[in-house]
C-alpha cells in the first residue's frame, strides 16, 4: 500500500486570522479555520492509499514519518516553511511533492525543492498523479486546469484534528468575476466562477455537523458574486439549518448590499460574519486598482446596512496605491472610526507574481529587486511608491495599526457594532452562546484572548469589561464578540511578535481636507 504524509505548514509569520495566540497562552495548538486543502487532497486519493494529515499549527511535523511520499501544500505566507520542510525531508532521503496556490502562481521558486510539482487544481489530474505515485514513477510536474466542482469529493475530515479548529470549512465555488489589479485569485482560479452542486454542499455541511462544528467558513473568494445561484444555495442552507443551527462566515464584495432580498436570505441561512475588501475610501485609488464594485456608494453606509441586518463585518484595508499620499493614513483612520467594523486587516500594497499589478510594476521599473513577495503583514512591500518613501510608508502603517487597535478606538468600534447589530433584521437572531455547549477549543480561545488582552494593562482590562458587558446584555452577539476579541488578541500578538506595537505613538490630528469622503 502506498502511503502519503500530507502537510499544511505553519505560516512564516503570524497573521490577523491565525491562531498562534492560542498556543502562546499555554493551550494546545489550534487554528481559526480547519485546513480544507489537505482534507480535500486526501479525499482525491484512491482507497488503496494510506493517508495521514499534519496541520503544523496544530501539531509538529513528524520528520521520521515512514510515508512513501511527502506532500506539501501552502500559500505564499508559508513559503519559507514549505521550503524548509521539503529540504529536510529530502535530506533524509524522502521524495517530496509540492502543490497548492503558491506552487501554482510561482512554480519557479519551488521547483528546486521538490521531486514533483503540482500546479493548478487537482481534480482532473488526480487519477494520473496517484497512479504514477503508486508506480513510483511520477512526472516532474503536473498541470491542472479549472475543473467542474462536481468532481470535488467531500473532504476527509475523519483524518483531520477537528478538535483543534474553531471553524469548519466548505467551499461552494471557485473564482471571482472582478478584476482587481492586485489580486491573484483570478490568475489561479479564473474569472468565471464555478459552483459546487448544492446537494454536495449540503452533504459537506452534514459531515461538518457530525464532526462537532457549529460554525463554518464558506471558503469562497466572493460568495455572493452570482446572485441567482447564491440565492438557491442560501435557500437550501436555510432549510438545512432548521435541524442544524450552524452559523457561517464568508467573503463578499460590498455590492451585495444593493440586493435587499439577498442580504435577508444570507441572514436566514445563518451568515453572521463576512470579510469585505474595503481597501480604501480614496476614490482615485479604487479606480486605479479596478475595484469598481466599491465606487458610487457610501462604504460607511453600506457596511452599516450589513450590521443593521445582523451581519458583522471584517474589513480589508490597503495603503500605498499610486494615488495615496502621506495623508492616506489619516483618511483611512477617519473612515475606519466612522464604521462599526472592529477588525481590519491592514496591509501595504503588494505586487504578487502573476497579477496585472506585478506586470505593471516590472514595466515601470518599480518592482523592488530582492524585495518581499506578497505577504499578509502590514509592514512589507515590494513596490517603490510614487508618493512616499519606504520609511514614510512603514511609519505611517505602524501608526495606523497602533491607532486602530488602541483600546479606546477598538472599544468605540466594538460598542457601535454591538449596539447596532441586528436592529433592522428581517430574520431570526443568532443563537445566544451556551457555555455548556462550547467545544474545548472555543473555551480555550476565549480564555486565551481574555488573558492576553487583560495582561496588557488597565486600559485593555477596562476595554474587555465594557465590551463583554455589552455583549452579555445583548446575548445574540456573544458568540461573534468572543470571536472578534480572539482576533483582537491575535492582532496584538502579531504586532508584539514583530515589535510593531508602540503604545506611546499618537495619531496626528486629521486636517479637514484629509477627512473621509464617501466614494463616488
Amino acid at each position: 500500500m502506498t502511503s502519503i504524509y500530507l502537510i499544511n505548514p505553519a505560516g512564516d509569520f503570524p497573521t490577523y486570522f491565525g491562531g498562534e495566540v492560542l498556543a502562546a497562552s499555554g493551550a494546545p495548538g489550534g487554528v481559526m479555520m480547519a485546513d480544507l486543502a489537505t482534507a480535500t487532497v486526501a479525499a482525491l486519493a484512491p482507497s488503496d492509499f494510506e493517508i495521514s494529515i499534519c496541520d503544523e499549527t496544530i501539531s509538529p511535523v513528524d520528520f521520521d514519518h515512514e510515508a512513501d511520499w511527502i506532500a506539501i501544500t501552502g500559500k505564499v505566507s508559508q513559503r519559507q516553511r514549505m521550503i524548509a520542510i521539503a529540504n529536510e525531508f529530502r535530506r533524509r532521503g524522502k521524495r517530496v511533492v509540492i502543490g497548492g496556490p503558491y506552487a501554482s502562481l510561482s512554480p519557479a521558486r519551488l521547483r528546486d525543492h521538490c521531486d514533483v510539482m503540482v500546479c493548478g487544481e487537482a481534480e482532473e489530474i488526480a487519477a494520473e498523479l496517484f497512479s504514477d505515485l503508486r508506480a513510483g514513477k511520477p512526472k516532474d510536474a503536473y498541470f491542472g486546469d479549472k475543473p467542474s466542482l462536481a468532481l470535488t469529493p467531500a473532504p476527509r475530515w475523519d483524518l483531520y484534528r477537528n478538535d483543534r479548529a474553531m471553524l469548519g470549512a466548505v467551499q461552494t465555488s471557485r473564482g471571482c468575476p472582478f478584476e482587481c489589479e492586485f489580486c491573484d485569485v483570478i490568475q489561479y482560479l479564473g474569472r468565471k466562477q464555478r459552483h459546487k452542486p448544492i446537494a454536495n454542499v449540503i452533504a459537506e455541511l452534514d459531515a461538518l455537523w457530525a464532526q462537532g462544528y457549529r460554525t463554518a467558513f464558506l471558503a469562497d473568494d466572493n460568495f455572493t458574486a452570482y446572485r441567482s445561484h447564491c440565492k438557491e444555495l442560501l435557500a437550501a442552507m436555510a432549510h438545512w439549518r432548521r435541524d442544524h443551527p450552524m452559523e457561517f462566515v464568508t467573503q463578499i464584495s460590498i455590492d451585495a448590499t444593493r440586493d435587499d432580498e439577498l442580504i435577508d436570505m444570507c441572514v436566514a441561512a445563518g451568515l453572521t460574519q463576512v470579510f469585505v475588501g474595503i481597501e480604501t475610501p480614496n476614490v482615485e485609488s479604487l479606480r486605479e486598482t479596478g475595484k469598481r464594485q466599491n465606487l458610487k456608494i457610501s462604504l460607511v453606509d453600506e457596511v452599516q446596512k450589513l450590521v443593521d441586518r445582523g451581519i458583522s463585518v471584517m474589513g480589508g484595508m490597503i495603503v500605498g496605491f499610486d494615488h495615496d499620499g502621506p495623508s492616506v493614513f489619516a483618511q483611512q483612520y477617519n473612515f475606519a472610526m466612522a464604521t462599526p467594523i472592529p477588525i481590519f486587516s491592514l496591509g501595504a500594497l503588494m505586487a504578487s507574481e502573476a497579477t496585472p499589478l506585478y506586470d505593471r510594476m516590472i514595466r515601470e521599473g518599480r518592482l523592488l529587486s530582492g524585495g518581499v513577495e506578497t505577504q499578509a503583514v502590514p509592514w512589507s512591500s515590494n513596490i517603490q511608491s510614487k508618493t512616499m518613501s519606504m520609511e514614510e510608508l512603514h511609519s505611517g502603517m505602524q501608526n495606523l495599526c497602533n491607532a486602530l487597535y488602541a483600546p479606546a478606538a477598538f472599544q468605540e468600534r466594538m460598542l457601535r457594532f454591538i449596539d447596532t447589530f441586528g436592529r433592522h433584521r428581517n430574520g431570526p437572531a443568532p443563537i445566544p452562546m451556551d457555555q455548556n455547549l462550547l467545544r474545548d477549543i472555543e473555551k480555550q480561545s476565549m480564555q486565551a484572548a481574555m488573558q492576553r488582552i487583560v495582561k496588557y494593562g488597565p486600559a485593555e482590562g477596562r476595554m474587555w469589561n465594557k465590551i463583554w458587558g455589552a455583549a452579555v446584555r445583548k446575548p445574540e452577539t456573544m458568540t461573534i464578540v468572543a470571536r472578534i476579541l480572539f482576533q483582537y488578541a491575535q492582532a496584538r500578538y502579531m504586532f508584539d511578535r514583530d515589535n510593531y506595537w508602540e503604545p506611546k505613538l499618537s495619531f496626528a490630528p486629521v486636517a479637514p481636507e484629509a477627512a473621509y469622503e464617501p466614494a463616488e
